[in-house]
């Protein structure tokens, strides 16, 4: 089982970027695909979870309104679309999987949720 996350990069503040996390190994179907970050000297943070049953989203409040996160399970990937992105976005985002369980939408925020990570994509917003 891996995932996969990449589409990191430099951007300037109120730009967008694109990630994308992509399983191998199992397929989506009854998931909590979760995306953390990151950023130098901080813990790591829960941003966004989908549920890959039903398409069922969360945000952490720091992106709500500017981050979207949604799913393909026919390409077993699930993509976190970041706009206005801002300087204290710069962090390492990382993808994870957890198994869905009833009332998940209350654990997600907690890495011990989780399977499996993935490696990060680093994020990097200037101003």
């Amino acid at each position: 089982v891996q995932l996969q996350a990449s589409g990191g990069g430099p951007v300037q503040t109120g730009g967008s970027l694109r990630l994308s996390c992509t399983a191998s190994g199992f397929g989506f179907g009854y998931d909590a695909i979760g995306w953390f970050r990151q950023a130098p000297g901080k813990q790591r943070e829960g941003v966004s979870c989908i549920s890959t049953r039903d398409g069922s989203t969360d945000y952490s409040a720091s992106v709500k309104g500017r981050f979207t996160i949604s799913v393909d399970n026919a390409k077993n990937t699930v993509y976190l679309q970041m706009n206005n992105l801002q300087p204290e976005d710069t962090a390492v985002y990382y993808c994870a999987s957890g198994g869905l369980v009833s009332g998940w939408i209350d654990y997600w925020r907690s890495e011990s949720f989780y399977d499996y990570w993935g490696e990060g994509t680093l994020v990097t917003v200037s101003s």
